[in-house]
């Protein structure tokens, strides 16, 4: 019995039971793979071969290689358009410091479009009290602070 017993303990040893926590998948050690031309992985190989199609040739060519910001700031701004946005920061800006700060609280320029002046009025009292009273003072304040072909009309709104 005893020779039994140590044959068990022995085979034990050289052969330990596996538990299900054995057999989990373990995350990836710290190494990440390259990216960069070679020969393709096992994995990639077997992809291939499952899809019926390799990709490998398509996934190398999405990926994209770094640029250098300088290349493409620009193009980001004009696509933003900040140059059209700045501008628009500083009629606000203008519009806030020479108007009369009545109308200011009820009245503020949009945008500015083909020299046409955008401004929204918070009610129907103060689009008519501006457009009766106060529309050509405006104007010329603009006018006088941009000039006469940046700000050539201005339309007024509800909004």
């Amino acid at each position: 019995m005893a020779a039994g017993n140590l044959f068990w303990n022995v085979c034990l040893l050289a052969f330990p039971v596996r538990r299900v926590e054995h057999f989990r998948v373990r995350p990836p050690s710290g190494k990440n793979p390259s990216r960069g031309a070679g020969k393709p992985s096992a994995r990639a190989r077997v992809l291939a071969q499952w899809r019926g199609v390799d990709l490998s040739t398509q996934e190398k060519a999405r990926m994209s290689a770094a640029r250098n910001v300088t290349d493409v700031l620009p193009a980001v701004l004009k696509d933003l358009r900040m140059e059209a946005r700045q501008g628009d920061a500083e009629i606000v800006k203008v519009w806030n410091s020479l108007i009369d700060p009545n109308i200011t609280a009820h009245a503020q320029p949009a945008n500015l479009a083909k020299g046409t002046l955008f401004v929204n009025v918070d009610s129907s009292v103060w689009l008519s009290e501006i457009v009766r009273y106060r529309r050509k003072e405006i104007l010329d304040r603009l006018q006088n602070s941009f000039g006469k072909n940046m700000v050539q009309k201005i339309s007024y709104r509800i909004g």
